[in-house]
């Protein structure tokens, strides 16, 4: 067995994506046996301590089914208005039969915003983060009702890759009608063999990715490669597998070689330390007292709590990258903020008991989550 492969069974936070063909027929109709199957194994998963995420193509196809279209419409509004009522009958069927295996899921809709608003960004984090807190399982798809084209992801393989992002995912799993990667196109080259280990995503993978698969779906190999390079490059390992083999979650992360797996490039925590280090823009700067300078020297460091805070310089946001300074201007350390320049002004010195009571509001009592921070 491949050591890359035995390193799956450690993933905790894991992100599924189903595409339109793995969850229905060819006419669109729903394939209750393979959503069942699914929804099966990802609640014994998360029984099992697992944090699953699910990213759900189909709202397109079983919305045109619903309605008893010919076939998927040319237009946008033609295709928004499929998606608005597939939606609601996809998540209808997903709450049902994930209640039948005692597991709540909730419905989650984005669109590219999230990812370039620095601030949307942070506000879908603490989303995901407090339904996984709750032992929810998300259901996540693009909204196709009202995203425009500047605002689309495009398809729900690089929304995996999103979403996996967004809430630093140890592993994303691509169920599919194609059973990952081919050295050759199988369709025309039937001697063409499976790629298990992908260690390099090379020009000449990318060049041999093709085009669009399925007539129900948007994406082929061409997004699952583009997907796999930005979770690969987010220290995040990504599988492509067939959607119609069985117990395929499980046995993926038994280390059974199924499917093709893309190694992340390094370290999840690493990639992110080093982005809010070098990577991210200085927005302001908060200044810490003795106390908290010698906190963040311990091994380990620690949060920032708003009693260490002494003075705030700049104009930001939540969610914004700012420095962190001792009494003298010397950097300590980069972190992201939960509370705003002008919230901190008020906040600055005091206990985090007396947050709300100062800005009728408390998100976290910290200010910069250990987790959010980087000790220079």
């Amino acid at each position: 067995m491949q050591e890359e492969r035995k390193a799956l069974a450690k993933a905790k936070r894991i992100v599924v994506k189903v595409g339109t063909s793995t969850i229905t027929y060819p006419d669109g109709k729903r394939n209750f046996s393979r959503i069942d199957r699914l929804a099966r194994e990802m609640a014994d998963l998360q029984n099992q301590g697992k944090e699953m995420i699910l990213v759900t193509s189909g709202a397109v196809a079983v919305g045109v089914d619903r309605l008893g279209l010919p076939g998927k419409p040319a237009t946008i509004p033609g295709k928004q208005a499929a998606a608005a009522v597939g939606q609601g009958v996809l998540m209808h069927t997903y709450e049902k039969i994930f209640a039948d295996y005692g597991q709540i899921v909730a419905q989650v809709l984005l669109t590219k915003a999230e990812s370039v608003d620095r601030q949307r960004y942070t506000n879908s984090r603490n989303t995901f983060m407090a339904l996984l807190k709750q032992r929810v399982i998300p259901i996540v798809n693009e909204n196709d009702v009202i995203a425009l084209d500047e605002l689309k992801i495009g398809d729900n393989d690089n929304m995996s890759a999103l979403v996996a992002g967004i809430i630093d995912a140890d592993l994303v799993i691509i169920l599919s009608d194609v059973d990952g990667l081919y050295d050759a196109d199988p369709q025309t080259h039937p001697e063409a063999k499976l790629v298990s280990l992908v260690t390099e995503i090379t020009p000449a993978i990318e060049a041999g990715a093709g085009g669009v698969g399925s007539l129900r779906g948007t994406g082929g190999m061409a997004t699952k490669i583009q997907a796999a390079k930005a979770a690969t490059s987010s220290g995040i390992n990504l599988v492509i597998a067939g959607g119609n083999v069985k117990d395929s979650l499980s046995r993926i992360l038994a280390g059974e070689e199924i499917g093709t797996l893309f190694v992340s490039r390094e370290n999840r925590l690493q990639f992110r330390k080093r982005w809010l280090a070098f990577g991210a823009r200085i927005k302001g700067s908060i200044t810490v007292d003795a106390g908290c300078v010698k906190a963040l020297r311990k091994a380990g460091g620690c949060s920032i709590l708003p009693a260490g805070i002494t003075a705030v310089e700049g104009s930001f946001e939540p969610g914004s990258t700012v420095s962190v300074k001792n009494n003298e201007g010397r950097e300590l350390a980069r972190g992201l903020v939960h509370y705003s320049a002008a919230e901190l002004d008020l906040i600055k010195g005091c206990k985090s008991g007396e947050i709300e009571d100062i800005l009728g509001h408390k998100t976290f009592d910290e200010v910069i989550h250990r987790d959010d921070l980087v000790i220079l």
